[in-house]
């Protein structure tokens, strides 16, 4: 999304025609869920993608009939895949997407509050911070005519709009707070489409699983924090896409971290050359208020460690909700598939809370 946000802003600083599709709602299967989006051009180009297939291409088509004419009004597009658009894509499973494609074109007097609407709405996804979109598609409502956009900030202010107005109390009622990592949903006509604040996964360890964790996790949108001892381990050639790399005693940062930088939006992942530096590092991070923490080794060092801890005064309820071993059971041997073992796990974590399918059993607190 911040790709495609990216695009769209400097499309509207340049003048240049396009077309913004942006999935409302989606029932039973389908190939994108709402918030997916993608820009179409007048030469024919695009940017993100509906799923593909037959659905993207009649919007597409439509789209790219509605460039170069007079100003148009926002689109409301619904596709039931159960009929001549999901035989082609083998999509026969019921499921139905609206879509609103929103014409953004020179002529049209909206195109400069559109330039400042994506504008905000590019930064917040830039920042991290989390964000929500009220999209109107059906209201019933003559003062809430399809198309109207509102944004709102982590906090649910009103900081920018597509809109004859200020939100009314028909569309703030529904909104819920991005951080409580709400999925899309639809009230009365309005889409709420939540950009939800990014995690930062800190990474205790630069060694070779650590590396690759980074390397998948980045990909799928968390903020990559690293900390190791050891220059080298902890460098911008092993970790480019880390946004901190801290090289110190292992100790004495994370209790730095402790102080105000670890919170519900962190996950840690213990993944050291070592026992004792395991130790170390699950010492100072369980009893924090991450919203995962999980160490890496087998079921014999974890409880090896997890005796010391509380015989060093960790309590157990804090132990107990570690994550250990790490990862989904998928059979992992190599490093690369370790670090998709892990990553799913983190992602499930992210998206589901605590219900995690397919994670392997922890290892108890105080087990024989």
């Amino acid at each position: 999304m911040r790709e495609l946000l990216a695009e769209l802003t400097q499309a509207l600083d340049a003048g240049r025609d396009c077309v913004y599709c942006s999935i409302l709602e989606t029932r039973g299967s389908t190939p994108q869920k709402a918030g997916a989006a993608m820009l179409v051009f007048a030469d024919g180009s695009q940017c993100g993608t509906l799923g593909g297939g037959c659905v993207e291409a009649e919007v597409k088509q439509r789209s790219l009939r509605t460039l170069g004419g007079a100003a148009a009004q926002p689109e409301v597009l619904t596709f039931n895949l159960d009929d001549n658009y999901g035989w082609d894509d083998g999509l026969i499973c019921g499921g139905r997407m609206t879509i609103l494609a929103d014409t953004l074109a020179a002529a049209d007097d909206r195109r400069g509050r559109a330039a400042e609407y994506y504008r905000h709405l590019h930064r917040l996804t830039q920042d991290g911070t989390g964000c929500t979109e009220a999209v109107v598609f059906s209201a019933k409502e003559p003062s809430l005519p399809p198309g109207q956009r509102w944004l709102f900030d982590a906090d649910n202010r009103s900081l920018a709009r597509l809109a004859d107005g200020d939100p009314p109390e028909a569309v703030t009622r529904h909104l819920t707070p991005v951080r409580q990592r709400p999925r899309p949903a639809v009230h009365h006509g309005i889409a709420y489409l939540p950009i939800l604040p990014r995690i930062t996964l800190l990474i205790v360890g630069g060694g070779h699983v650590g590396q690759a964790v980074a390397q998948l996790a980045s990909q799928v949108d968390f903020d990559i924090w690293v900390v190791d001892d050891r220059d080298a381990y902890a460098s911008a050639q092993r970790f480019p896409t880390a946004r901190r790399r801290i090289v110190g005693d292992i100790g004495a940062s994370l209790e730095k971290l402790r102080a105000g930088s670890i919170d519900p939006s962190v996950y840690c992942l213990i993944m050291t050359r070592g026992h004792a530096h395991d130790e170390e590092a699950l010492y100072h991070l369980a009893t924090t208020p991450a919203g995962y923490v999980g160490m890496i080794g087998s079921k014999r060092k974890i409880k090896m460690i997890f005796e010391d801890l509380v015989a060093r005064g960790i309590p157990a309820e804090a132990l107990a909700r570690v994550h250990a071993p790490l990862g989904f059971a998928i059979g992992s041997q190599t490093v690369p598939e370790i670090a998709v073992s892990i990553v799913a796990e983190l992602i499930a974590c992210r998206n589901l809370g605590a219900t995690l399918p397919g994670a392997r059993s922890r290892v108890p607190v105080g087990s024989p």
